[in-house]
């Protein structure tokens, strides 16, 4: 089918790859014309995937609205910050039956609207059309063809069946899910657990300090998760604890090497301006803390994040903080509703 894949940094790339692979016409959109330029002549795109060399197939354009022109697909693959302007920018070209899929591992920060709630707010009454796209997957693995594994999240099933079929292949597998908020939001929240690991990696701490990291992390995220009406049970699976791993871990992980920086006693400007790509943590945290708070939900780890990114809060102070709070019990904050009662009143 005609795709249109409106995004060409690295992940916008990457899936446009995948996509004309498995025989689909495909049509990458990169705002600025050099980008464009460069993908069109050398069939290279250095900046994003350096050594990858993009298939002749592969059509690209700067021009949105020859990019959607018969769109039976639509996948937006940009920065969260401007999800907003590029949903609006293209509203009008967009083919009236198209599915509308996104990319994005973050939030709008005028509004804190997930990405689907960006979606739909230009495209009223295109619910069944929405699909989330998230899962482990860095770019630079999915574009050498390495094995790797996507949730398609849609409130309609056929959507998302559509939007799997369309991405699988024998490097590619993905699986469907109809908890939307659930995706969106791990794949949005595991930025800042990310983000924390790298602090603690830059200040020297070992892997017990990384490990409790994402074990808290995963039960903040799954904590507002279940507050904003998201399946506990997503969190446990690829778009929860499974893209926590990877972008905790990965040396492809932009947050977790920005994280590193920090922890190493760098400044914010001077770490973002090193990594040279958005790094969505950043957006996140001050997005998640502020809906954390109009939910009521406790969320420690991010708000020591946000204040050392903030509020000039040295990650050493952080840490100190996040260790002298008051004692938890684990099952209680994790999974309230699963604990024997008596066991709670004992």
């Amino acid at each position: 089918m005609n795709v249109a894949v409106l995004g060409a940094g690295s992940w916008g790339t990457a899936l446009a790859m995948v996509l004309t692979a498995n025989g689909h016409r495909t049509t990458l959109w990169a705002r600025r014309r050099e980008v464009a330029d460069e993908i069109r002549i050398h069939r290279t795109n250095h900046h994003y995937l350096p050594g990858v060399r993009l298939p002749n197939e592969l059509a690209v354009t700067d021009d949105a609205r020859a990019a959607l022109a018969d769109a039976r697909l639509v996948v937006y693959v940009v920065p969260s910050a401007t999800m907003a302007s590029v949903v609006e920018h293209t509203r009008d070209f967009v083919p009236a039956d198209a599915l509308l899929a996104h990319a994005v591992k973050g939030f709008d920060p005028a509004t804190h609207r997930r990405m689907s709630e960006v979606i739909l707010a230009a495209h009223p009454g295109s619910t069944a059309r929405v699909c989330a796209l998230t899962g482990p997957s860095h770019a630079e693995e999915v574009a050498q063809g390495m094995p790797t594994t996507l949730v398609a999240a849609a409130y309609s099933r056929r959507t998302a069946e559509t939007v799997q079929d369309a991405l699988m292949n024998n490097a590619l597998r993905v699986y469907t899910n109809p908890d939307v908020v659930g995706a969106e939001l791990g794949g949005a929240l595991k930025n800042i657990i990310a983000l924390g690991v790298g602090i603690a990696d830059g200040l020297g701490y070992g892997d017990n300090a990384k490990a409790a990291l994402m074990t808290r992390g995963l039960a903040e995220i799954s904590r507002l998760g279940r507050a904003m009406g998201a399946s506990p049970l997503t969190f446990a699976g690829l778009s929860g604890v499974g893209d926590l791993i990877v972008t905790c871990t990965s040396r492809h992980s932009r947050n977790f090497r920005a994280g590193r920086l920090l922890g190493q006693g760098r400044p914010l400007s001077e770490v973002l301006h090193e990594i040279g790509m958005v790094v969505e943590g950043v957006t996140a945290t001050r997005a998640a803390v502020e809906i954390a708070a109009e939910h009521g939900v406790e969320m420690p780890i991010s708000r020591a994040i946000h204040q050392v990114l903030f509020d000039g809060k040295t990650p050493e102070e952080a840490v100190d903080d996040l260790m002298g709070r008051e004692r938890g019990r684990e099952l209680e904050e994790v999974a309230r509703d699963l604990v024997p009662p008596d066991w709670i009143r004992s």
